[in-house]
């Protein structure tokens, strides 16, 4: 070997071992890239957007970005600790918001279960005398939070979004420092959707959405509730502070003041909207709302959306209406999952991306599949125009420990009502799917009815089928639609009851292999066609096959499986890196819109007794 050779060898050698020395070094290449990948790595603050567009204020700072982590079975125990656990010298760096399970958080490890979080940040000067809230949008599955040292507060949740107030724990110098604890065992006793032990995917642990701060008053505005009452040309609005007190709402449409009105926190009142414009997939029209304390201490930005959803009768059959009228309900099985960011997309522009998909292929429905997404999600479904149905990820060993697991999953899906109930583009909750940790169904379904009376519930999707383990609770009888699921389908979906509409809550799944565009695991999928030109006519021809369904059987919703490939299914529209489209989408949209005009066409008279239900 030559000097020069030599000196090349140490040289490559030198470049290796500081790159497995470095930790958290960014180095790891994902499986399956997508178009946004990279911008996600380069992000020095990834997700750099406000993240509760229903509830916005001024001032505010993202802490996304690059902490310093420490994760394992093997790790100090991160359930509730009392006290924080010391780092190395050199900790592995993670990039925050994404589950270290994934190749964006520069970890990609499997199922850590203890993960400790940390770094620093500096108040604004600005914010002085104010109190800071540090918001966690959400980590599963136990957060503990350490500022400075002092312990904070415990969260428990998977889905949702907390908060701390930890003003008296800053120091008046620069620098603060937070750790963060968070435990999941993921045992399937706590809901986990997919992402449990007997899902389907790559789990997702850990702080998984945005984490951020904000000052506020000390009695500032903590929540509001809005609520569309057509009938009444009104919006019904609840703010809710600490302590009463006045405030002023005013709605405007493009600058434009339309309405205001005084009233005071913690009680209902009413915001008139003369002749309202009215919204829907086709015409998503937001009006924008501004809700000030009157002691001038605290304002936030809203927006809001004048539609309603209730069953009602056409032509003798039990069908749900949008705004007075029946809109057939054709949408994709929408999982969220993304092969570098695993639950978390790797951008805002991927997120809308999907969205923006789903709508040019002529769908009007998203079912957000045993997941929730993070406000901005909502916001560009709302802005955008799109229904969605909203699923609660499941529990899977919700016979064991009963009074825990059971009160755990009740008190989630609680939270998920509560945290999106201001989406217009959500019009029905799910529950349960397929039996999956299936449990006081009926009971669950009526709860729900009563808790959020304003939207649709589907009590059990797909009640005809059944996980192997347990035995199938079934259609439990209530709820607004009876549901079935047929793969590939549609016939044997389902028929209309007296005080349920009909729905057809997964069907399709069929598969096209797209080489060098997949998860690289066995891939399967319902059934499966050749060709791109192929699977498009098959698409055709059942969605010509759900039009007689909607026309003469009564059927008002269609979702077909899926928006992307997901790991190992590969019977999306799209691959699961979303870089190739595996239908011809404007024969997707082609036939997607004269199904839903024939669906529009069914609130004129029926000439005669043909399109009623046979």
């Amino acid at each position: 070997m030559t000097a020069l050779n030599k000196f090349h060898c140490c040289i490559v050698l030198f470049l290796l071992l500081l790159i497995i020395d470095r930790p958290g070094s960014f180095a790891q290449q994902p499986a399956l890239p997508t178009r946004w990948t990279q911008t996600a790595l380069n992000a020095a603050i990834p997700f750099p957007e406000y993240p509760r567009p229903q509830l916005q204020r001024a001032d505010w700072l993202c802490l996304n970005g690059k902490w310093d982590y420490q994760g394992g079975k093997n790790i100090a125990d991160a359930g509730n600790p009392e006290k924080p656990v010391t780092f190395q010298t050199r900790p592995e760096q993670i990039l925050v918001p994404y589950c270290p399970e994934s190749t964006l958080s520069g970890i990609r490890r499997k199922q850590e279960i203890n993960m400790w979080y940390r770094r620093k940040f500096t108040v604004p000067a600005g914010w002085k005398d104010r109190q800071i809230v540090l918001h966690f949008d959400a980590a599963a599955h136990n957060t503990t939070l350490f500022v400075n040292g002092h312990k904070a507060g415990s969260h428990a949740g998977n889905y949702d979004a907390f908060s701390f107030d930890i003003t008296r724990y800053l120091n008046t110098a620069e620098d603060n420092t937070l750790i963060v604890a968070v435990k999941d065992d993921n045992d399937g006793r706590v809901p986990s959707g997919k992402s449990g032990p007997r899902g389907d995917y790559t789990f997702c642990s850990g702080i998984w959405q945005t984490v951020w701060i904000e000052p506020v008053t000390r009695n500032h505005i903590e929540n509001i509730r809005l609520l569309p009452d057509l009938q009444n040309d009104r919006l019904k609005i609840l703010v809710t502070t600490g302590a009463p007190t006045r405030l002023t709402a005013t709605a405007n449409d493009g600058g434009k003041q339309i309405a205001t009105t005084r009233s005071t926190t913690n009680t209902w009142f009413y915001l008139p909207i003369k002749e309202p414009q009215l919204w829907s997939p086709d015409t998503p029209f937001l009006y924008d709302l501004t809700i000030r304390l009157e002691d001038g201490k605290d304002e936030v930005r809203s927006y809001f959306g004048m539609r309603d959803i209730r069953l009602g009768k056409l032509n003798g059959v039990t069908r749900p209406l949008v705004n007075g009228r029946f809109i057939m309900q054709l949408g994709l099985l929408d999982q969220g999952y993304w092969p570098d960011g695993i639950l978390t997309a790797p951008t805002e522009d991927a997120l809308i991306s999907d969205i923006q998909t789903t709508k040019r292929a002529g769908f009007n429905l998203i079912r957000k599949h045993m997941k929730t997404e993070p406000q901005r999600f909502y916001y560009w479904a709302d802005r955008l125009g799109l229904f969605v149905w909203q699923d609660m990820p499941a529990i899977w060993y919700q016979d064991e420990d009963t009074a825990n697991t059971r009160s755990e999953f009740r008190n989630e899906l609680r939270q998920l009502v509560d945290q999106h109930y201001n989406s217009p583009s959500i019009i029905t909750w799910v529950p349960f799917n397929e039996n999956w940790g299936a449990f006081d169904v009926k009971e669950i379904t009526s709860w729900l009815k009563q808790y959020d009376p304003s939207r649709l519930v589907n009590g059990n999707s797909g009640f005809n089928n059944n996980p192997s383990y347990q035995k199938a609770y079934g259609d439990p009888g209530n709820g607004d639609y009876v549901d079935t699921h047929i793969y590939v389908g549609p016939y044997g979906a389902s028929r209309p009851d007296d005080h349920r509409a009909a729905s057809l809550g997964e069907f399709g799944g069929v598969g096209l292999f797209v080489r060098d565009h997949m998860w690289p695991v066995h891939n399967d999928a319902y059934d499966y066609e050749p060709t791109r030109s192929r699977l498009t006519d098959r698409y055709v021809f059942l969605l010509d096959e759900v039009e007689q369904l909607m026309r003469y059987k009564g059927l008002s919703v269609a979702i077909y499986t899926q928006t992307t490939d997901v790991e190992h299914e590969i019977n999306g529209i799209l691959t699961y890196d979303r870089a190739v489209e595996k239908m011809e989408l404007d024969r997707v949209r082609a036939v997607n819109k004269a199904v839903l005009r024939s669906g529009d066409a069914l609130n004129l008279p029926a000439p005669d007794q043909a399109t009623r239900l046979t």
